[in-house]
Protein backbone atom coordinates (compact mmCIF):
# COMPACT_ATOMS: atom_id res chain seq x y z
CA UNK A 1 0.00 0.00 0.00
CA UNK A 2 1.01 3.30 -0.87
CA UNK A 3 2.12 6.14 1.81
CA UNK A 4 -0.70 8.32 0.59
CA UNK A 5 -3.37 5.92 0.67
CA UNK A 6 -1.94 5.03 4.99
CA UNK A 7 -2.14 8.91 5.46
CA UNK A 8 -5.15 8.71 4.75
CA UNK A 9 -6.60 6.04 6.99
CA UNK A 10 -7.61 6.92 10.85
CA UNK A 11 -5.77 5.41 13.65
CA UNK A 12 -8.12 2.37 13.84
CA UNK A 13 -8.04 1.47 10.42
CA UNK A 14 -3.90 1.72 10.61
CA UNK A 15 -4.04 -0.97 13.69
CA UNK A 16 -6.70 -3.22 11.71
CA UNK A 17 -3.74 -2.98 9.04
CA UNK A 18 -0.89 -3.65 11.32
CA UNK A 19 -2.50 -6.80 12.50
CA UNK A 20 -3.33 -7.86 9.05
CA UNK A 21 0.47 -7.19 8.06
CA UNK A 22 1.49 -9.16 10.94
CA UNK A 23 -0.68 -12.46 10.17
CA UNK A 24 1.17 -12.09 6.83
CA UNK A 25 4.32 -11.85 8.31
CA UNK A 26 3.76 -14.77 10.19
CA UNK A 27 2.65 -16.74 7.48
CA UNK A 28 5.86 -15.79 5.58
CA UNK A 29 8.13 -16.47 8.36
CA UNK A 30 6.60 -20.01 8.66
CA UNK A 31 7.32 -20.35 4.94
CA UNK A 32 10.56 -19.50 4.95
CA UNK A 33 11.29 -22.21 7.91
CA UNK A 34 9.52 -25.06 5.86
CA UNK A 35 11.65 -24.08 2.35
CA UNK A 36 7.64 -23.23 0.81
CA UNK A 37 8.76 -19.43 0.34
CA UNK A 38 8.54 -18.72 -3.05
CA UNK A 39 8.78 -14.98 -3.27
CA UNK A 40 11.48 -14.08 -0.58
CA UNK A 41 11.21 -9.83 -1.86
CA UNK A 42 7.64 -10.68 0.30
CA UNK A 43 9.50 -10.51 3.84
CA UNK A 44 11.37 -7.15 3.10
CA UNK A 45 8.26 -5.65 1.57
CA UNK A 46 6.11 -6.86 5.09
CA UNK A 47 8.70 -5.62 7.52
CA UNK A 48 8.77 -2.56 5.84
CA UNK A 49 5.18 -1.98 5.10
CA UNK A 50 4.92 -2.42 8.96
CA UNK A 51 7.37 0.13 9.96
CA UNK A 52 5.50 2.95 7.79
CA UNK A 53 2.54 2.20 9.66
CA UNK A 54 4.56 2.38 13.14
CA UNK A 55 5.67 5.44 12.03
CA UNK A 56 2.10 6.90 10.73
CA UNK A 57 0.52 6.10 13.87
CA UNK A 58 3.45 7.38 16.12
CA UNK A 59 2.56 10.59 14.67
CA UNK A 60 -1.36 10.46 15.07
CA UNK A 61 -1.19 9.92 18.34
Amino acid sequence: MELKELRGKSADELKAHMVELQKEQFSLRMQKATGQLAKTHDVRRVRREIARVNTLLGTKQ
